[in-house]
């Protein structure tokens, strides 16, 4: 092949990366804004626990499938995977559309018989974003040759993986309105079309597209693993801090959601909680944007120790603010920011996604210093960690239903001073012995 046609191939193969981290965010940030839908529905009555359990199917899908994942990409390779996923991924979509008419009006267990064909659906979506997740973000650190460059396109793909997170909450928010009883999961068929069409249309492009695997010169056989990343003190820390980060991420708008959504809480109405919640994701765009400016210059050390102890003093300050005190904040409506009347602490909370945007980052490259030839099984393992996503916002809803939604921020504070204490101690390398060449 002429170098001319490998430098396209790489471009396409870029692009086609980029496309497809947008598309995880896409499926992953569904699950919030429907949730309000379901903790709505008869039988469920308000539970904060049961409106968030599609997210917790969506990320329990990574604990079964993240080193699965793993070895379908090093035997079939990146492109055959890929296809796999979107095609997992359109299946699950349209199990989430079947929940609109499996067992609708039944009931299984005293809850909304479709309520459990939904669960499946979020289930398989997950098991598609895993794997996509596996062939994204090693796909583009190779395609970047690793180093600066290949972080940088990571952080590329992360600001689209943001602003797929920021459009996807405030779709279907405008697309729910004003929740009751009535309201069904069939006023979002709209979105559900959208997402089985990107699908269809990213697996058909997809098929077309030359994608050479990157490492695909590389004899199979030139890794052995005589030990393994669990023999690295600040891999197995760094693993919590994966888990506990990508819970925090995701509990801090999810929650933020439920509780401007209620009108016994915030009280702004599902529509302008999706505006809101959307903007969190919003800043973590720019976050993203600015860490892949920042990060040839500032350490991870230092970038996730600032980012943590800020996301905490934001907590903070969101829990004792009371709903009364309001303040005027620009909300991301998708075509412009507008001036909306929310809670102080909303703000707060909001302002927490400028934190959260460069910890998945700091914390890799923090952790997998000097695995050497390790790094690929450890990779491995934090697409397993990502459970977390869905365990600790479902126990932080659990808590916001016993006791009140600020009080249920004490597990993201809990997270953050975690991930606080991991780049100040854990984070150092204290195995340098093991031999990793």
């Amino acid at each position: 092949m002429t170098q001319g046609k490998k430098q396209n191939g790489s471009i396409i193969a870029i692009i086609t990366m980029m496309f497809l981290f947008a598309m995880i965010a896409f499926v992953t940030n569904l699950a919030a804004p429907i949730g309000v839908i379901w903790k709505n529905q008869p039988g469920i009555e308000g539970s904060n626990f049961l409106g968030m359990m599609g997210n917790m199917m969506n990320f329990l899908a990574y604990l079964f499938m993240g080193i699965p994942a793993g070895k379908l990409l090093s035997k079939i390779g990146y492109k055959k995977t890929a296809l796999i996923a979107i095609a997992v991924g359109f299946l699950g979509v349209f199990v989430q559309y079947l929940s609109g008419i499996i067992g609708a009006g039944a009931q299984l267990f005293s809850l909304p018989a479709n309520f459990f064909v939904y669960l499946l659906g979020a289930f398989i979506a997950g098991f598609s974003v895993c794997m996509l997740n596996t062939v994204v973000n090693p796909m583009l650190n190779l395609l970047g040759g690793g180093g600066n460059k290949g972080n940088q396109l990571i952080q590329t793909g992360g600001t689209l993986n943001s602003l797929a997170g920021t459009l996807t909450p405030m779709f279907v928010g405008a697309l729910i309105g004003t929740v009751s009883k009535d309201t069904a999961i069939t006023d979002v068929n709209p979105v559900l079309f959208i997402a089985m069409g990107v699908f269809a249309a990213a697996f058909i492009i997809l098929s077309f597209v030359p994608i050479e695997d990157p490492d695909a010169d590389k004899k199979k056989g030139d890794i052995v693993y005589e030990k393994s990343p669990w023999a690295f003190r600040h891999f197995v820390l760094g693993t919590i801090a994966i888990f506990v980060y990508v819970g925090v991420e995701v509990g801090i708008p999810g929650t933020l959601n439920f509780y401007l959504a209620d009108s016994n809480a915030g009280g702004v109405g599902p529509t302008i909680a999706g505006f809101v919640a959307g903007t969190y994701w919003f800043l973590m765009l720019i976050g993203r944007f600015l860490g892949s400016i920042l990060g040839g210059k500032i350490s991870s050390k230092m970038m996730l120790t600032f980012a943590s102890a800020l996301g905490i003093a934001l907590i903070v300050g969101a829990m004792l603010s009371p709903v009364t005190v309001k303040t005027a904040m620009p909300v991301f409506t998708g075509s412009g920011f507008e001036m909306t009347q929310v809670p102080l602490s909303a703000l707060l909370l909001v302002l927490c996604g400028l934190c959260t945007s460069i910890m998945w980052g700091g914390i890799f490259n923090l952790a997998t210093e000097g695995l050497g030839k390790y790094t690929a099984a450890a990779s491995g393992i934090f697409m397993m960690m990502v459970v977390g996503g869905g365990i600790l916002p479902l126990v932080q809803n659990w808590v916001a239903d016993i006791t009140t939604y600020m009080t249920s921020y004490l597990v993201p504070i809990a997270g953050l001073a975690y991930m606080l204490y991991y780049a100040l101690i854990g984070s150092k390398n204290v195995n340098k012995d093991i031999p990793v060449d």
